[in-house]
């Protein structure tokens, strides 16, 4: 135990470069599980994917999927690092996928959303077996992994028709209007754009968009909370439905980890997806 509180005060004060750890040792959700490790959705190295189930779901059962993308500022990463994430989620009742997608070393901008729209396209075709209903997804991320859910959901150029299956859209603490590019990572990532209006999901807010839920870090000093506010904005006077939630206890990093069961208490972030993505998926 002491390692772990350890390392989740590194973790909370940026001193901690890796989740590892703390997937490693804080304690899981029961009443959930991983049932595939490492399917592959692409033929590159990063493009490999886990899913995590309730406890006895059998294949066919059609409950609704997450697919859940982590941060990590386009730049680092593993969905081996968000285990506790992935099965917090199931325990609430849902199949839970959780994608590696190339960084920015690998490929910049779209890379990172040509292999999103992959692994959405693969949890179509396969959600099935591992209980998922195909038709009843709900796309989430956390920093630059909510920068690839909300472009996955609202621009249609990456899912195409797959996109009518995608229910609802769940951002953590999201990059959703960035411009212009003043950090050495936007940068990086966006920097060789001719068309840098085009990266930005709110530009693409439109009256087909999913309902969204966007909830935010009050404590938030690398991403603004000015970036929930103005999709909020646009996506609402589109017509779209969307709520919005601050967290005013928690900071950049800490309404991901308020998804663990050691700090869940800081935030009910876990409670605020789950409901959203219930009332989205639900059948009519």
């Amino acid at each position: 135990m002491t390692r772990l509180l350890t390392c989740l005060l590194l973790l909370l004060t940026g001193g901690c470069s890796s989740l590892g750890v703390f997937d490693t040792l804080v304690p899981k959700d029961r009443g959930a599980r991983p049932v595939a490790k490492d399917q592959a959705f692409a033929s590159h190295e990063r493009g490999r994917l886990d899913v995590y189930a309730p406890a006895g779901t059998r294949a066919g059962a059609k409950l609704p999927v997450i697919v859940f993308f982590y941060g990590g500022s386009w730049s680092t990463g593993s969905k081996d690092d968000y285990g506790f994430a992935g099965q917090a989620l199931a325990a609430q009742g849902f199949v839970v996928v959780l994608p590696d997608y190339r960084l920015v070393q690998q490929a910049r901008y779209p890379g990172f959303l040509e292999d999103g729209a992959a692994a959405v396209r693969w949890v179509r075709a396969n959600a099935e077996r591992f209980g998922g209903d195909p038709d009843r997804l709900v796309l989430a991320g956390h920093s630059a992994g909510a920068y690839n859910s909300a472009m996955l959901s609202l621009d249609p150029r990456w899912l195409g028709r797959d996109r009518a299956a995608v229910k609802g859209f769940i951002g953590l603490a999201g990059p959703y209007s960035f411009l212009p590019l003043d950090t050495q990572t936007t940068v990086q990532t966006f920097g060789h754009v001719a068309d840098l209006p085009s990266t930005q999901p709110v530009n693409f807010a439109s009256p087909d968009d999913p309902p969204a839920s966007l909830l935010v870090a009050g404590k938030d000093d690398l991403v603004f909370p000015r970036n929930s506010t103005e999709l909020a904005g646009r996506l609402s006077a589109a017509g779209v439905p969307v709520q919005t939630r601050v967290y005013d206890n928690v900071g950049h990093v800490g309404i991901m980890s308020a998804l663990s069961t050691l700090f869940r208490g800081k935030a009910p972030v876990l409670r605020d997806m789950a409901q959203f993505a219930r009332r989205v998926t639900a059948k009519t």
